[in-house]
């Protein structure tokens, strides 16, 4: 079974993204940066890592670019390989390019705005090869 882990501060878009993704595997849910950096951790720990990792950018604590910027750190150092790499989604209500540019230069996979569209996030995910 896949793990998937929702990182988004906002109660109706997490409960939107985990009733849409639980199709794909166990989803865990957290509201902030620091949560998000701390079950990625764990989730290590146990060794049993995140195969998907959808990461709101505007967020309280820390923002999901600095979170994005931290997990891809840490995969570089435990030398993981490309496929053990968590696939990371961006989403934001914002259409701020650079902040999406500087996302992509620090490692996501896809960026998906919000709203989130069913179909449009299921497109995500079968490009970046997920489902």
């Amino acid at each position: 079974m896949k793990r998937i882990l929702v990182v988004e501060d906002d109660m109706v878009s997490r409960k939107f993204l985990s009733k849409v993704l639980k199709q794909y595997g166990d989803c865990d849910l957290v509201v902030d940066g620091l949560e998000a950096i701390d079950a990625y951790l764990l989730a290590l720990k146990e060794e049993n890592p995140y195969d998907l990792i959808c990461l709101d950018i505007m967020m309280p604590k820390i923002d999901g670019v600095k979170v994005l910027k931290a997990i891809r750190d840490l995969e570089t150092q435990r030398k993981l390989d490309p496929s053990e790499k968590a696939k990371i989604i961006m989403t934001t209500a914002l259409g701020e390019t650079e902040i999406v540019k500087t996302a992509f230069d620090y490692g996501c996979d896809a960026y998906a705005s919000k709203p989130i569209d069913i179909e449009k996030l299921k497109e995500v995910l079968e490009k970046i090869d997920f489902i």
